[in-house]
């Protein structure tokens, strides 16, 4: 299901992103526009994302989503419409990669979380996902790749 979970401390990123605050089963309406409209904002800049895309998560998901989506960049953008600057912060994180379709993050989300808890580990309630492989690029959904990353302070 998933990958040995390790702690890793990430680095700051710069990040063209949108913030959503949003029903959970809304997800599919509302992340696709949010991720065409930062790859627009970018193209009219000139610029590329400079890694892949990725979803942080400010709290555990309750009757809301509160989140940004967005792709890392290598200069600050000039901010137009939802599209802003802004950084993944440099965090403390057990780290696990998930192979397969999206579905399937429902249970690989809390294989990681037990394992935390199973550790012993301080929890936060901040998580966030980086999509490693582009969708339109690989043959199947079990060939997505999905790094899991629970912030543990």
């Amino acid at each position: 299901m998933i990958t040995k979970p390790e702690i890793v401390t990430t680095s700051e990123v710069p990040v063209a992103s949108i913030h959503l605050v949003i029903p959970g089963m809304d997800m599919p309406k509302h992340m696709d526009p949010a991720i065409q409209e930062i790859l627009k904002v970018l193209a009219d800049q000139g610029l590329h994302p400079a890694g892949p895309m990725f979803s942080y998560h400010h709290r555990r998901p309750s009757d809301t989503f509160d989140f940004e989506i967005g792709f890392p960049v290598t200069k600050r953008i000039v901010e137009s419409g939802r599209v802003k600057n802004n950084t993944l912060p440099a965090e403390r994180v057990a780290r696990a990669v998930y192979q397969g379709p999206y579905e399937g993050l429902s249970k690989a989300w809390p294989a990681l979380q037990e394992w935390v808890r199973q550790q012993e580990l301080p929890e936060t309630g901040r998580f966030f996902e980086r999509y490693l492989n582009n969708p339109d690029e690989v043959k199947a959904p079990k060939e997505y790749r999905t790094e899991l990353n629970w912030v543990i302070g």
